[in-house]
């Protein structure tokens, strides 16, 4: 049965919804704590000036914001999510008062043009229905010469290390999952969603496509993951 892209929408609201108590500690286990030196090396990326405005797009509980406001406190700080509750767990996170939380669509952002000094996300892009579109709206909202940051997931690669990485999200990741959050639905998605999005080349041509100039990435935990870096042109 086809599943339109409003009902594609609902089902991947509620499903980080249900798991949003366990989602940081999942991402830890996950990646044997590896994402938090991803989140780093995105907010390093960023390139954010002194007490400079970031948007953190797809933010669910808010690990990039505050990673972003560990580096600089200064900075102002907005997260954009459209699930509520992973918000509200992101909000009785230690420092999650300073961000500014907002509840949007990424397709639909409710800023300004050239408003903030860098866009980044985190596993945003695989779980959109129209990629280029949110890429195009992250553009449309950096100032010209700031950058937009994107980590997310890349099909595994075919070495000698696929059979053991495929067999980490296809078996591990699911019954981890289900053991922490009695939700294996939400944790065979991932691992699925992984493989079906597509491959870094495939994503920076999405993103020179939107506009951004200087595109480039890099791949970490054996190629599974991805962070793609693009700018603004002035």
């Amino acid at each position: 049965m086809l599943i339109d892209e409003p009902e594609r929408a609902l089902r991947v609201r509620e499903m980080f919804g249900r798991i949003s108590g366990r989602y940081d500690l999942m991402n830890r286990l996950m990646t044997f704590g590896q994402d938090r030196s991803w989140r780093r090396y995105v907010v390093g990326k960023a390139a954010l000036p002194k007490s400079g405005r970031l948007l953190d797009v797809g933010t669910g509980t808010g690990d990039i914001a505050l990673e972003a406001l560990r580096r600089d406190p200064a900075l102002s700080v907005t997260a954009v999510d459209f699930s509520l509750r992973m918000m509200h767990t992101g909000r009785r996170r230690r420092g999650g008062e300073k961000i500014l939380w907002c509840h949007a669509d990424a397709l639909k952002l409710p800023f300004p043009d050239a408003h903030f000094d860098a866009v980044t996300s985190g596993y945003l892009v695989r779980n959109v229905i129209d990629v280029h579109r949110a890429i195009k709206e992250q553009m449309r909202v950096v100032r010209p010469g700031g950058r937009v940051v994107c980590l997310d997931t890349s099909p595994v690669p075919r070495n000698a290390l696929r059979p053991f990485v495929l067999f980490h999200l296809k078996v591990m990741i699911p019954l981890l999952g289900y053991l922490l959050t009695r939700n294996r639905a939400a944790y065979t998605y991932l691992p699925d969603s992984t493989q079906a999005f597509m491959t870094p080349d495939q994503l920076a041509s999405i993103m020179r496509g939107a506009g951004l100039k200087d595109v480039s990435w890099q791949r970490f935990m054996f190629g599974t993951m991805a962070v793609h870096v693009g700018t603004r042109p002035k």
